[in-house]
Formats: structure tokens, C-alpha cells, sequence
């Protein structure tokens, strides 16, 4: 079955999530400034960077991990009932997830992230207007990259300091070290994969998916949950039902991006139209189509020459109407539908004495989390 776009009543813990993260950037911004005050520009900037929003899918994943075993889920009827530790954790995730984008706004040239112009393009703008010395490019790439640096170092204390509040739970610092490490190395095979253009469809579709799990689906579900449950010392049977649902969302999470890279309305995504096609990105959806394409050479050599390079509209729209034309997308429908009925089942389970390893207050929340992270439109 298809998700369904309603979801049952829950409790958000974003609203305390963003408030500790507020005081933990204040508190950030002044460290910086006091090294020396013509820095409060650069930190401004990637404070209004990670202040802007996004979806903050991350933290209530994380807040619901740790409800997900809670003997007393019932009585958090709102995120700041939580532990302060478990909401410093929660609130880690938008820092690490503020470098993670801006590493690939450098990485993949883009001019643009979540309407406004990417970190890099904006310093350099910055250096340009104001007629300073050197290349204003490899100024605003280098200011990136550690601003980045920096967001994932404050990740690392933000977490560490609610690992320590809660009296450091077995597994959660291994968890919180794998998941940088698997984004990171996803990340790394994602570019590995974009440069060869060699290879089957069919291959480059299961590479693409190798991507999907550690660059995107381990970082923006499944560890998220691991990292809740064991910050809240839950069962093993809990930790692995939490990590099966989030191991298919976090995968269905990012073939709708696949999707909306390729036919979002900017005006939601905030990014160009085709957006994937100009920057060369080698997605499941792509990898799909190409392979639909075989008994088609002239428009597979067609698709393969326009990806990734300096594109008109009307040549996106050419290279859009391509894909569309294939059974890719609705392929990618089904399969989105399937793992959202896998994360589904995962959180069914229950023990042997009949008890749900998931409590129920969870599980609805997850579901919910669920259809935002694979039905949306931005």
C-alpha cells in the first residue's frame, strides 16, 4: 500500500530541539567572535545557514528512538519533557547535517541550496563586491569548506556533551563514530561513481543504491534511531526493528529526492528544474532510465551526453521529457511504496511475550516521519 498522506495526532520535538540548538550556536558564535571580531561575518553566515530550517527529519528521528523502548513514553507529551542530553544529541544532527551540505554544494558546483544562494557562491559574491585580493572563487570554496569543518566539530561537542549528560549509554558513541564514517565514505563513492561513466545500467543502478544507503539513508534515519535507542539503553530486538525501518525509509527518503531532482518545481525544492541532470548526478532513477534506454542507442547516447553538462532550459526539458517517457519513475514509485510497507512491518514486531519492541506511541510517530520523509515535494 502507498502512504497515505494523513498522519495520526503526535508530539514534535522540534520546537525543543531548535531551542537548544539556538543557545548552543550563541554560545558557539561568541567562542568564534572573541578570536577575533572580523570573523562574525563568516560565523553569522553559517549560523543563518543552519537556522533556516530544512526539515529537521534527523532529530525527530532521534527523539523517537529513544521513546521507542521508554517504559513511560506516555508522559513525554512534549519534546521539552525530554533529557536535556537526548535534546543536545538530537540538536547534533542538524550540525552535522549543516556540513554535509555544504561539502556537497562544493562538490557538486551548485549555485544554490534551499532557494538562496549555496555557502560558497555567497562568500564569493562577498569577496567580489568588495574588490579583495586573490580569486573570489577559491576564496568562497576555501571560507566552505571550513565553515563546514567547523559545523561538524561543533557536532562532535554538541553530541558529546549529551552522550556524557546521560551517563554515556552503551553503544551510542560507536553509532554516533560509524555514521560519520558511512556518510563520509559515501560520499566518497558517490564522486568514485559520477566520474566513470563506463559500466552497465544495471550495475550503475545497484552502485547507485549503494550510495543511497550511506550517504543519505544511514545518516538521515537509520543511525538517527540507533543513535535515540541506544542513548535510551533499549533492547537489542528494539535497536534492530528501529534500525530495519530505517535502513527502508532512509533508502525511500532519497529516491524521492531522485525524483524530485529530476521533475521538482523548483519553487518547493529550491533548487533549478532538472537539477540532477545538470550537475551529472548518478542516481537509482538515472541508472534506471539508462538501462530502460538499451534497445534505444540514439536516445541512451542522447541522455548520456546531456547529463552533466552545461544545459539550456529546452535541453533540460529535452532530457526530462526522456526519463519520464521510460518506466523509471513509476518504478521508482513502486519501490518507494514497497519500503515504506517493509519500515511498515519492521515496526510490528514484538517479542515473545507478545509486547511490542516498539512502543505503540513511537511506532504511530514513525509512520508519520515516515510519509514526510517519502511523500513530499521539497
Amino acid at each position: 500500500m502507498h502512504p497515505s498522506a494523513s498522519s495520526p495526532p503526535h508530539t514534535d520535538p522540534t520546537a525543543a530541539v531548535e531551542s537548544v540548538l539556538t543557545a548552543e550556536l550563541a554560545r558557539r558564535r561568541a567562542e568564534v567572535v572573541a578570536i577575533d571580531h572580523r570573523l562574525d561575518g563568516d560565523v553569522d553566515r553559517l549560523i543563518g545557514y543552519i537556522s533556516a530550517g530544512g526539515k529537521r527529519l534527523r532529530p525527530q528521528f532521534l527523539c523517537w528512538g529513544f521513546l521507542a523502548a521508554h517504559p513511560e513514553a506516555e508522559r513525554f507529551t512534549a519534546g521539552d519533557r525530554l533529557p536535556p542530553g537526548v535534546l543536545q544529541a538530537a540538536a547534533a544532527l542538524e550540525l552535522i547535517q549543516a556540513c554535509a551540505l555544504i561539502h556537497d554544494d562544493i562538490i557538486d558546483r551548485s549555485d544554490t541550496r534551499r532557494g538562496k544562494p549555496s555557502i560558497h557562491r555567497s562568500v564569493q559574491k562577498l569577496h567580489a563586491d568588495h574588490g579583495w585580493s586573490g580569486d573570489a572563487e577559491h576564496y568562497g570554496l576555501s571560507s566552505a569548506l571550513l565553515l563546514g569543518d567547523l559545523a561538524l566539530a561543533w557536532a562532535d561537542d554538541l553530541f558529546l556533551d549529551g552522550f556524557e549528560q546521560l551517563g554515556g549509554p552503551a553503544g551510542a558513541l560507536s553509532a554516533w563514530r560509524a555514521m560519520r564514517t558511512e556518510v563520509l565514505a559515501g560520499q566518497l563513492l558517490d564522486l568514485r561513481i559520477t566520474a566513470d561513466r563506463s559500466g552497465d545500467p544495471e550495475v550503475a543502478a545497484d552502485d547507485a543504491m549503494v550510495v543511497n544507503r550511506y550517504k543519505t539513508a544511514a545518516y538521515t534515519v537509520e543511525r538517527p534511531l540507533h543513535l535515540g535507542a541506544a542513548l535510551g539503553g533499549a533492547s537489542p530486538a528494539t535497536v534492530t526493528a528501529l534500525r530495519e525501518y530505517g535502513a527502508v525509509i532512509g533508502v525511500g527518503f532519497q529516491l524521492r529526492d531522485d525524483l524530485l531532482g529530476v521533475f521538482g518545481d523548483p519553487a518547493a525544492t529550491g533548487k533549478p528544474a532538472g537539477g540532477d541532470l545538470i550537475e551529472g548526478k548518478r542516481t537509482v532513477l538515472l541508472a534506471m532510465a539508462r538501462a530502460a534506454l538499451r534497445d534505444r542507442p540514439e536516445l541512451l547516447a542522447e541522455l548520456d551526453a546531456g547529463i552533466g553538462s552545461d544545459l539550456l532550459p529546452a535541453q533540460v526539458d529535452r532530457l526530462t521529457d526522456l526519463v519520464a517517457a521510460t518506466t523509471a519513475p513509476a518504478e521508482i514509485e513502486t519501490r518507494i511504496s514497497s519500503l515504506f510497507d517493509a519500515g511498515t512491518r519492521a515496526l510490528a514486531g514484538r517479542d515473545e511475550q507478545g509486547v511490542p519492541v516498539v512502543h505503540p506511541i513511537a511506532a504511530d510517530n514513525l509512520l508519520r516521519l515516515a510519509r514526510a520523509a517519502t511523500v513530499r515535494d521539497r
